[in-house]
């Protein structure tokens, strides 16, 4: 199965659905399941970022753990962000019959800079048990069944 690591609070925030969109540098052409990793480290800003809202509401008591796989969603889709960016205005996207509210919250989740991507996701799966998995950078593939 394909995965992404992403650092904690963002892997929890896709974990629980308070984000529905994962921004990156880098495009994929790659449509379907995907399992989220939540890195093995915290970036030392993160620590600050879950202090404050919106981060600090919508993550209440939720438990963040690091190198695990947190939940399996799917991508089903991934656009440019330069549309976004430019029209500040713009308050949706739309995805294969999905809309995705660009809300301050979401938009406080990611990093909608003119050249980045919106990977789209939908269909949260929540895992009872939190999976042991090494990260790594990329795209990945987790080698067991995890649905």
């Amino acid at each position: 199965m394909k995965t992404l690591t992403l650092y904690q609070p963002w892997a929890t925030l896709v974990a629980i659905g308070a984000k529905r969109i994962e921004t990156r540098s880098w495009k994929t052409d790659y449509r379907g399941a995907l399992a989220i990793q939540a890195g093995r480290k915290m970036p030392v800003d993160a620590l600050e970022l879950i202090l404050a809202e919106p981060f600090r509401s919508c993550l209440g008591r939720n438990k963040m753990p690091m190198g695990f796989i947190v939940t399996i969603v799917e991508l089903v889709g991934c656009r440019r962000i330069d549309e976004v960016a430019s029209f500040p205005a713009c308050k949706n996207v739309f995805a294969d019959g999905h809309k995705y509210d660009l809300n301050p919250q979401e938009r406080a989740f990611g990093d909608y800079s003119v050249g980045r991507y919106m990977w789209l996701l939908e269909g949260l799966t929540i895992l009872d048990n939190p999976i042991p998995a090494k990260g790594m950078q990329g795209l990945w593939d987790y080698w067991e069944e995890l649905r």
